[in-house]
């Protein structure tokens, strides 16, 4: 497979395409749907769906498209269950969740070591750098926290083995020719 200079990679799927609106659109509603369903451990600890939608589009349409949908998703699942005031701070987190997805994996095979990476990229950026950020400016809390930091280490391989299996079988699907 040709690999593609990061110029490329950034324009992605022409965004004014019917297949990548309507592709992008559904994994909009895809996400903004599991961002409702967590899986709850306890009362601290929870397992969310949502990323993987945006990592699939990602991997299908590239980082601006998928950052745009995780903006969007982010925005409408405010809309339709309102939890506390709107914070534009986590709506830029979705959208660099979505961008970040699309430069490691857009146009390249899908492989445990590249889900790896992806999945470490977002957690550092995203959970452990912007997350508390936000929460600092919003409340006043610790730019760092022990049970953040715990929980996201014992996560992780969760989180990376669910984004495989997901985008293994979205890229097996694809090349069957099932799917655009």
């Amino acid at each position: 497979m040709k690999e593609i200079g990061l110029k490329d990679k950034l324009k992605g799927e022409k965004l004014s395409s019917p297949n990548t609106l309507t592709g992008a659109a559904m994994l909009v509603a895809l996400y903004t749907i599991l961002s409702f369903f967590t899986l709850k451990l306890s009362t601290t600890w929870e397992i969310g769906f949502a990323y993987l939608a945006l990592a699939v589009c990602g991997m299908l349409y590239g980082p601006v498209a998928a950052g745009i949908a995780g903006a969007l998703g982010d925005t409408l699942g405010f809309i339709v269950s309102p939890n506390g005031g709107f914070f534009i701070g986590f709506t830029l987190s979705a959208f660099i969740m979505g961008f970040l997805y699309g430069i490691v994996l857009y146009k390249r095979p899908v492989t445990l070591k590249r889900v790896i990476v992806a999945t470490l990229i977002v957690t550092l950026v995203c959970n452990l750098t912007l997350t508390p950020l936000w929460l600092k400016m919003m409340y006043g809390t610790n730019l760092i926290a022990a049970p953040r930091i715990i929980r996201n280490v014992v996560l992780y391989p969760v989180h990376t083995a669910l984004l495989y299996s997901v985008l293994k079988g979205v890229s097996s699907f694809r090349k069957s020719g099932k799917a655009v």
